[in-house]
C-alpha cells in the first residue's frame, strides 16, 4: 500500500499570506505581522483540515490585525479550511466570524451567528449574565 499525502512547498504557503518576498528574511528580523503570517503559513504547509489559533492578533496594530483576520477568512473560504479562533476583540470577531462563541469563566454564555449578536448579548459575556445559545432551542 502506498500512501500519498499533498505538502505545500514552502513558496506556495508564503504566497498565500502575501509575504513571498520575505522568503529570505530572518524571522528575528520580521514585524510581529508578518511573523505572524509565517506562522500561518508554516500551518498551511501541512494541508490541515483545520486550524487552531489563539490570540492571532493581541499584540498586532489594527491594520495589521485586519490584514491577518483577511487571511483567515480568505483561506477558510479558498481552501475550504475551517478555521477556529480564540480572540478577545469582540469588533473583529463581529467583523470577520461566522460564529461566535462567548465563554465567561470556562462557561459558554453565548453561541450563535455573528450576524445576529446583540449588545445585550457581548454584555452579557462580560458581566456574567446567560443568554440563550443555539443549542437552547433558539
Amino acid at each position: 500500500m502506498i500512501l500519498l499525502v499533498f505538502y505545500y512547498h514552502p513558496y506556495q504557503s508564503l504566497a498565500k499570506v502575501g509575504i513571498l518576498d520575505k522568503a529570505y528574511t530572518r524571522c528575528d528580523q520580521l514585524s510581529g505581522g508578518q511573523q505572524q503570517r509565517v506562522a500561518l503559513a508554516r500551518t498551511l504547509n501541512q494541508n490541515p483540515k483545520i486550524i487552531l489559533a489563539d490570540e492571532p492578533v493581541a499584540s498586532l496594530d489594527p491594520i495589521t490585525a485586519k490584514q491577518v483576520m483577511e487571511d483567515f477568512v480568505r483561506i477558510n473560504k479558498e481552501y475550504n479550511i475551517s478555521i477556529l479562533l480564540n480572540i478577545h476583540h469582540v469588533d473583529l470577531a463581529l467583523k470577520y466570524c461566522d460564529r461566535v462563541i462567548g465563554v465567561r469563566a470556562g462557561e459558554i454564555v453565548f453561541d450563535g451567528p455573528a450576524s445576529t449578536i446583540t449588545q445585550e448579548q457581548i454584555d452579557a459575556v462580560y458581566n456574567g449574565t446567560k443568554v440563550p445559545t443555539m443549542g437552547d432551542g433558539e
